[in-house]
């Protein structure tokens, strides 16, 4: 069997990959994409149809398609908030200092597990 001599170039990237991809403001990216997994996962647990969905979240179905694909267009973080508040789901905003020097300070969705 023949092995190539050097391994493929790759490139490792950061926690974000929007910042990878070169986004203008990757943090809010990122924060917009993990609360749509939280809807498209509440309304997947809840085995929602789309209509079904829209009416509970109060826009048309074609947006609701559009969102449950990762199509975040046209959606603020705070109307993806409403929208989890819709879905019956607390959402908290907590403020703090930065934590390291090194580090810029972020924008960061945290989901807490049900106990």
């Amino acid at each position: 069997m023949n092995r190539p001599t050097q391994l493929p170039f790759f490139e490792r990237g950061s926690d974000n990959v929007f910042r990878d991809l070169g986004f203008e403001h990757p943090d809010d990216e990122l924060a917009k994409a993990e609360l749509t997994v939280q809807i498209g996962d509440l309304v997947a647990a809840r085995k929602l149809r789309q209509v079904d969905a829209a009416y509970l979240l109060g826009i048309p179905q074609s947006k609701v398609s559009r969102l449950l694909r990762g199509h975040t267009e046209g959606f603020s973080t705070g109307r993806l908030m409403s929208l989890l508040t819709r879905l019956g789901q607390d959402v908290d905003i907590v403020v703090r200092p930065r934590r390291a020097r090194s580090r810029r300070p972020h924008v960061r969705v945290v989901v807490a597990r049900p106990q």
